[in-house]
């Protein structure tokens, strides 16, 4: 466990294992001014200043990490990534269908609050920052064990970790936008 002046590390976590149902096609390659939107994604994250870059789902061409356990959301993505993972951490997650998401303001939920077991926008489940530990990674064992779906979520991990909020200026807020459907995604991407 580092000391109080050493930090951990942040890892920046992209959630792009999901099946795109409502969007009709997989939204982590859809195109974004010339690149796929996880690439852009990706760079959002590296721009924040995140120490190393991991990707939820099985997507070999980004060393992505598959779901151990299928089916289970983006709950069951951020366990995988937490498995494949040595040592305590700060994880930055982010989906991968936020193509309008800027690196302040990810650099924001990296930096603010350094003591807080969770981060995130008001409001919002995603982006979050989340406190990797033993506490954590028990907490999503237990939670992927529910049956009750809703218990099985980021919202009821974020509820039981206590996770702290940050209050966003208009402008950040419009960065939050996701993209799950044809007609959200055509409206974004204009």
């Amino acid at each position: 466990m580092p000391t109080a002046t050493e930090r951990l590390p942040c890892i920046g976590v992209v959630l792009a294992g999901g099946q795109s149902t409502r969007m009709g096609r997989d939204k982590a390659l859809l195109d974004w001014h010339g690149r796929p939107l996880l690439e852009r994604q990706l760079e959002a994250l590296r721009a924040s200043g995140v120490d190393e870059l991991r990707v939820s789902g099985d997507r070999p061409g980004y060393r992505g990490v598959a779901d151990a356990q299928p089916g289970l959301g983006p709950l069951g993505g951020l366990a995988s990534i937490a498995g494949s993972l040595v040592g305590d951490a700060d994880l930055l997650v982010i989906p991968v269908d936020m193509p309008l998401l800027g690196a302040a303001l990810l650099r924001r939920l990296r930096t603010e609050q350094p003591q807080a077991r969770g981060l995130r926008c008001a409001g919002h489940v995603l982006p979050m920052r989340l406190r990797l530990d033993a506490a954590s990674r028990a907490l999503l064992a237990a939670l992927l064990q529910e049956r009750e779906p809703r218990q099985r979520s980021l919202r009821a991990l974020q509820q039981a970790v206590g996770c702290a909020e940050i209050t966003l200026a208009p402008d950040e807020a419009a960065q939050l936008a996701d993209c799950n459907t044809e007609a959200s995604w055509n409206e974004v991407s204009r």
